[in-house]
């Protein structure tokens, strides 16, 4: 009754409910996925390092993200085939694209991270690791900021849930949150690897339930423009 009940919920179809899909790759295929992805993982971290040691408001900070992202897109597209995912319908006799409920668990998480803000803000070393980031969000141009999260949650979500979870044979949601978080500690800030490390089991699991990207790229895009607009108001920045 309970497994029943965890399946047919909104957070068992969207993160437990495993549905039916033949994804099948050759050996060949696999070690190919593997060391791309392996490479891309090394590249990234460095890029990524990279553009959150420049200053806010350099204009080099806007190409150095869209450098990042095209890392992550291209390895995710050189590793081999990507996959969109279903996700069980509310009656469970179909499935289908997953929109609704992705967007809706992003806003979901990013109410949680809200929460945890307003008890980090209190916590002086704590609020100035988050504050370090933030000045991304205040110093530039708020437009050009949303389009980079956008594309940067797309890219990152394509290669991690995408090529690296495909490439990995057991425990994908464990290892692909570990690099995930491993590539984000790139940037020396604990509370961006932090928040790296929940995003991705939640992605994680809405990849290993729906088989595919498009469920975790709206989550993540949901919570990152979330973050972009609600953050900088919580730490009296903007």
């Amino acid at each position: 009754m309970a497994r029943r009940w965890l399946d047919e919920s909104f957070l068992g179809r969207s993160l437990w409910h495993i549905v039916p899909r033949d994804h099948q790759q050759s050996d060949s295929s696999l070690r190919r996925r593997q060391i791309t992805t392996v490479v891309v993982v090394i590249v990234g971290a460095i890029v990524l390092g990279i553009s959150i040691r420049i200053e806010p408001g350099s204009p080099w900070f806007y190409p150095s993200s869209v450098a990042l992202a095209a890392v992550w897109a291209v390895g995710a597209f050189a590793s081999g085939p990507l996959h969109l995912g279903r996700i069980a319908s509310i009656t469970g006799d179909d499935h289908r694209r997953p929109v609704i409920q992705p967007i809706l668990l992003g806003l979901a998480m990013a109410g949680v991270f809200v929460a945890g803000a307003l008890i980090v803000r209190q916590i002086e070393p704590l609020a100035a690791q988050v504050g370090n980031v933030l000045k991304f969000a205040t110093e530039g141009s708020l437009p050009i900021l949303a389009v980079i999260t956008i594309l940067n949650g797309i890219a990152e979500e394509l290669f991690f849930r995408g090529a690296a979870y495909a490439a990995i044979t057991r425990r994908p949601v464990l290892w692909t949150t570990v690099a995930y978080t491993v590539a984000t500690a790139a940037t020396g800030n604990i509370m961006l690897s932090f928040a790296a490390a929940l995003l991705g089991v939640v992605v994680g699991l809405q990849r290993r339930a729906s088989g595919g990207i498009l469920a975790p790229i709206l989550t993540h895009c949901t919570w990152s423009m979330a973050m972009l607009l609600l953050l900088p108001v919580i730490f009296g920045l903007r």
